[in-house]
């Protein structure tokens, strides 16, 4: 299939655009759908719509990354201790941050760095070369932008830790945070740990979680056993935006039967996310639900999985 779409394709994005102009999502939803169903997939960004062929149902992105990038190392056995997985896409400045404090406070265990080159918009072998990292990263490219779980899964699947600490540009690291990461899994029930954690009673509603057991674990810095990664699978493909992934994954962990901890004391700091901030108020709210619906839909009715669930006769919160 070309790069270019068919004039059925090229028209059905135009009414979308106009359709989204107007604020009628269903409209331009129902759009969504039928280009998908002529095989091509939306690309919504900062900059406008286009459209790109779209990925099969496979776990791995066939046709958008090299076939050397493309094979699970996951069912071989672990080489070291943690795989760090980091997305590069846009905003170099907070990427550079990051693997900053990654390079002045390198981890106390044994490590690799995974880069998902994600068609990033700035030139990454300039900025990996002027930071200086202890441990060169093993880059993963891909010719064209991935949505967000594809993007994860692709860096996870090339991993070759006992963990994978999925790590967002907006964590700043003001220490070792990966050696304290890692320690909470000497706990062999601990499936998924981080510093970040969120609670619920009724599944409508997240909130911060205190340090300790909780609902799922928030996928600013997220680390996962290699076991669950075997045995439970990876992101919802479906998720193309990053909010709400996090909890899909966390629960389908706990449904596994795994432990989902939040740590306190990590030395790091937690910026603004600028790929959400970056949305207007409306796009980022309606993408944002529709994540939440999809999650609602698998995990709505699983409040045995819940911490501390309300009485079923309590009143259920606004998702707004």
């Amino acid at each position: 299939m070309s790069g270019e779409p068919p004039p059925e394709v090229a028209g059905l994005v135009a009414e979308r655009t106009a359709a989204r102009n107007e604020r009628d999502w269903l409209r331009a939803d129902a759009m969504r759908d039928r280009i998908r169903e002529l095989g091509w997939e939306v690309m919504d960004e900062t900059s406008g719509t286009r459209v790109r062929p779209a990925l099969p149902e496979s776990p791995a992105p066939v046709g958008y990354a090299r076939p050397e990038d493309l094979a699970s190392l996951l069912d071989a056995p672990a080489e070291l201790r943690a795989s760090v997985v980091v997305l590069a896409e846009d905003y170099p400045a907070d990427l550079a941050r990051l693997l900053s404090g990654v390079a002045a406070s390198p981890p106390s265990v044994s490590w690799e760095l995974v880069m998902v080159a994600n068609a990033p918009t700035f030139d990454l072998g300039g900025l990996i070369g002027g930071i200086g990292l202890e441990v060169p990263p093993i880059t993963v490219p891909t010719s064209e932008r991935l949505g967000y779980a594809d993007a994860a899964n692709l860096g996870v699947r090339r991993s070759r830790g006992e963990l994978s600490i999925l790590i967002d540009s907006s964590v700043e690291p003001l220490g070792d945070l990966i050696g304290p990461l890692s320690a909470a899994f000497d706990d062999p029930t601990v499936g998924l740990a981080g510093p970040f954690g969120v609670t619920s009673d009724d599944l409508r509603e997240f909130s911060e979680a205190p340090p300790g057991e909780v609902d799922a674990v928030e996928g600013y810095c997220l680390a996962v056993r290699r076991e669950v990664l075997r045995d439970v699978g990876l992101f919802d493909r479906h998720f193309r935006f990053y909010r709400n992934a996090d909890l899909d994954f966390s629960f389908q962990a706990r449904a596994a039967g795994w432990h989902a901890i939040r740590l306190e004391g990590l030395p790091l700091r937690l910026h603004e996310h600028r790929g959400y901030m970056s949305l207007p108020d409306a796009e980022r709210d309606r993408v944002s639900k529709r994540n939440f619906y999809r999650f609602l839909k698998r995990w709505g009715d699983r409040r045995d999985l819940l911490l501390h669930p309300a009485p079923r006769h309590a009143h259920h919160r606004s998702l707004s």
